[in-house]
Order: C-alpha cells, then structure tokens, then sequence
C-alpha cells in the first residue's frame, strides 16, 4: 500500500514535474510567439509603410504625367484657338475690305444708275425734241417744195427705182467682176508656167530636183519617139524636165514643192521599171499623187501629234505641205512648230493660255501650203483658209499680222511675231544666195563709210558685227559715242537684217619715234 502510495506521489511528483516543465516551455513559447508576432507585426507595418510610400510615389508621379498630358492638350488646345482666332481674324479682315469694295461699287453702281437714269431722261427729252423737229422740217419741206404728201411719195417711189436699177447694176458688175477673177485665174496659171520655165540662178537651188539616169538610153527613152514621152509627163505632173548633156542626171523644176516630189517619185519609178509611155506615166503619175496625198495626211497627223492640238480635217493636209516647203532653206514645218513651242513657253511665263499660243504659232504660216495654187501673199490666204476651218480669232490675226501688214488685235500675234523672229534667226536656220550676202555686207560696210570722220569699216562674224575706225584727228571721244549711235540708228532704219548687228567704233592715236 505503502508503495502503491509511493508510486502515486511519485507519479504525482512527476506529473507535477512535466507540468512545471510543460508550463515553463509553453511560457517560452508564448514569449517567443509573441515576440514573433510583435516582429511579424513590426515588418508588417513597415511593409505598409514602404507599400503606402510606392503607392504614394506612384500616384504622384501618374498624377504628373495626367498634368503633364493635361497642359501639353491645354497648350495644343490653346495653340489651335489662337491659330483659329488668327484666320478668323484675318477673314475678318477680308471680309471687311470686301465689305468696303462692295459698299464702293454699289455707291458707283448707285452713281452709274443715277446717270442712266438722267441720261434715259434727256433721250427721252430729245426724242420728243427730234420728232418735234422732223415734224416741223417735214412741214416746211413740203413748204418750200409746194408738194402734196402724195406728190411727195410718188418722188420717193422715183428714187427707190433708181436705188434699183443702182443695185441691178452693181450686180451686173459682180457678175463682170466674176468672170474678170476667172480670167485671172488662167492669167495666172500661164504666169505660173512662165515662172517655172525661167530657172533663175537664185531660185535653182529651191525649186528643182534631181533623178539618176542610168544610162544615155534611158535619157532617150525618157524624151520618148518626137518627145511624146517628156511631153506627156509635163503635162501630167505640171513641172519642167531639162535633159541636157549632164550625164546621168534628169533635172526636174517646178515651184510647187508637192508636184515637183511627185513628178520626182514617178520619173524615178518609171525609170527603174523601164516603161515609159503616155498610159504608163499618167498611171504611175495618178499612183504616186495618191500615195503623196496619204505622205502628207500622215506628216501632218504627226505634226499635229508632236504639237499636241485637235486640229479640223482640212487642215492637217496642209500641215503635210508645208514639210515640202522651204523658207530660205529652212523647212516651214519645222519652223512652224518651234514657234508654236516658243510662244507656249513666251504665253506660259506671261500668264497666258499656252495652248493657244501653240496653236497659234503651229497655224501662223499655213497660207504657203498654198500660196503657189492661189493668188494673194500667204498671211491673208492662211487667215482666209483657218476662217473657213472656224479657227478662233487670236489665230485668225495671228496669221494675217505676223508680218506687221496689218494691226495686232490680240496678245498673242506679237508673241508669234517674236516667236517667228526667233526661229527665223537663229543660227543655222535659214541661209541666202552668195551674191545677196555679198551685196548685205557691202552695204553694211558703206553705211558706215558715209558717216564724217570714218576712215575704213570692216563687216565681221557673217554680218553680226561691224568695225568701225575713225580718224583721231577729226573726232574726239564724245563725237566717236554719238558717230556709233548714229551708225545703229541708220542700220536699223535702212536695212533689213536677222538678228542683231553690234557696231564697234574704234578710235586710236598712235605716235612711232626712233632713238638712234
């Protein structure tokens, strides 16, 4: 029992003991976890802390970006009412001078229709004066003459019949005056034939052309059994052949440059084929003006192409006739189409219509397309033919006026005047017989030798220069200025030539000794 009891308080003693233990250790927990949630509550709040101040520091700086954004659309916002205020004010500006404009015009338009109205008045006032008057002299008239009305009218019946039989005779004269143009239509078709049968020197290197005879034989069978063969090749084609001793050679003349290619088409066809006879030449004659009317409609579609204008059918034949015809050596078409370029380009920096002026320019010349079948100088046939082709009137003058015959009526004839100028001088672009030259020179050089004080002068550079020596002992300097001037003067009053001439005037005193 005793040991049961022992063993009991010994239980005891250690269940006490483990109790004590037990209750140490839980203490030492519950310090170190409270100890551990102080420090978990410590890092807590200063995680908090670091978390609010980030929190913080990042809603400032979005809330400086948001400024930032805020003032740049402020300022853009502000940048674009100003520029807007700017032109409203600006229009307000326009407005307000238009305003002023309007209110001038309407105080003339006022004043204008203030003048109308007065002037309708005084009309009206002479009207009733007028009629007053012819009443009055209708009255005194039929005084003086002691003439009934009806008298009157039967004196007025008697003129009306002479101002007939006036008009009956003017028509007679009409009709004169028709048959007389028809008559000079063959007048000047013999002319024609007269001009194309004088081969004058000048005139040689223009109007003929040249084919290669094969043979002497050939040559013969060209002039045909009693000339049968030449003369019925003239009379088809319109143009002269001259077969003289040249060998090889069959020159053909004419001064149209259309029938003179065809004449020279169909003798080198015929020669090359070998029959030559009256219905062989009228047929290859007939072929090769066929083919030349489609050469011409096909030069002249390109050139209206290259030109870049819709041009009316009849015309574009005569733009092909123009590129068989020279001026002084220089092709018509193609100087028709530098000056319908030099005046868009002249028209464009004037502020002009350019098209027009190109128009204009390509059309100035188109009367010699024709000027060899009808008579009359090419600017008036060229307006004649364009009025029939209902061209605008700027191109109307245009070709009338290029040469100054009559005056300028619109802007853009002056500027195909300098075009054509242009064109026509620049160099390379026409040239002119040997003697004319010759003769050009020397009246140049003797223009300048009639003036008091010239001692010699020498044309140079082709005729663009003159240089002009005076004697030093009879002229000074201010005397040598105006003898210049005056030379140019005289140059540009007396003589025709292209271009510009530069008139140099030298004055030179020279002293020569010897020391011996």
């Amino acid at each position: 029992m005793e040991t049961i009891v022992g063993i009991a308080i010994g239980l005891m003693a250690g269940i006490v003991a483990v109790l004590a233990v037990l209750h140490a250790l839980g203490k030492g927990a519950l310090t170190r976890a409270r100890s551990e949630s102080e420090q978990i509550k410590q890092n807590a709040l200063v995680e908090a802390q670091n978390k609010a101040r980030e929190i913080e520091l990042a809603s400032r700086q979005e809330q400086l970006r948001r400024k930032e954004q805020f003032d740049r659309e402020i300022e853009s916002a502000r940048n674009e009412l100003k520029a807007h205020e700017a032109r409203l004010t600006k229009r307000e500006d326009t407005l307000d001078r238009k305003l002023d404009t309007l209110s001038v015009k309407e105080k003339h338009l006022d004043e204008l229709d203030n003048r109308l109205s007065q002037r309708d008045k005084a009309l009206s006032v002479k009207e009733e004066q007028l009629s007053q008057v012819l009443h009055q002299q209708r009255d005194q008239l039929l005084q003086l003459t002691n003439l009934s009305p009806e008298a009157a009218k039967e004196l007025l019946l008697k003129r009306i019949e002479e101002e007939c039989k006036q008009e009956a005779s003017a028509l007679i004269q009409r009709s004169v005056d028709l048959a007389q143009d028809e008559a000079k239509e063959k007048s000047r078709q013999i002319i024609l034939q007269a001009i194309q049968r004088y081969a004058a020197e000048q005139t040689a290197d223009h109007t003929v052309s040249t084919i290669t005879i094969p043979s002497d034989d050939m040559k013969g069978r060209v002039i045909g059994r009693e000339g049968r063969n030449i003369r019925a090749f003239e009379k088809t084609t319109g143009v002269d052949v001259i077969i003289d001793d040249t060998p090889g050679v069959v020159v053909v003349s004419c001064f149209d440059p259309v029938r003179r290619e065809i004449a020279r088409l169909s003798l080198e066809r015929l020669v090359q084929d070998g029959r030559i006879h009256p219905a062989r030449i009228e047929e290859v004659v007939a072929a090769t003006a066929k083919e030349m009317d489609e050469e011409l409609l096909r030069v002249g579609r390109e050139a209206a192409q290259e030109a870049n204008l819709q041009l009316p059918k009849p015309v574009i034949p005569m733009l092909g006739r123009l590129a068989y015809r020279t001026s002084y050596g220089q092709n018509v078409l193609r100087h028709s189409l530098e000056v319908a370029f030099l005046c868009q380009m002249i028209a464009d920096e004037l502020g002009l219509d350019g098209s027009l002026a190109r128009r204009c320019g390509l059309l100035h010349d188109i009367g010699k397309a024709m000027d060899h079948e009808q008579e009359g100088g090419h600017p008036q046939l060229g307006k004649e033919f364009l009025r029939r082709c209902n061209e605008p009137e700027a191109v109307l003058n245009a070709a009338e006026a290029h040469h100054g015959d009559v005056p300028a009526t619109t802007v853009y004839t002056p500027i195909v005047m300098a075009a054509d100028a242009i064109s026509a001088s620049r160099p390379g672009a026409r040239r002119e017989s040997l003697e004319r030259y010759i003769q050009r020179l020397q009246d140049l050089e003797g223009l300048a030798l009639g003036f008091e004080g010239v001692r010699q002068a020498y044309a140079i550079q082709a005729g663009r220069e003159i240089r002009v020596i005076v004697d030093a002992r009879l002229v000074d300097d201010h005397v040598s200025a105006k003898i210049c001037r005056d030379i140019a003067h005289k140059i540009e009053t007396e003589m025709n030539y292209p271009g510009e001439i530069k008139v140099t005037l030298i004055r030179e005193v020279r002293a020569v000794d010897y020391a011996r």
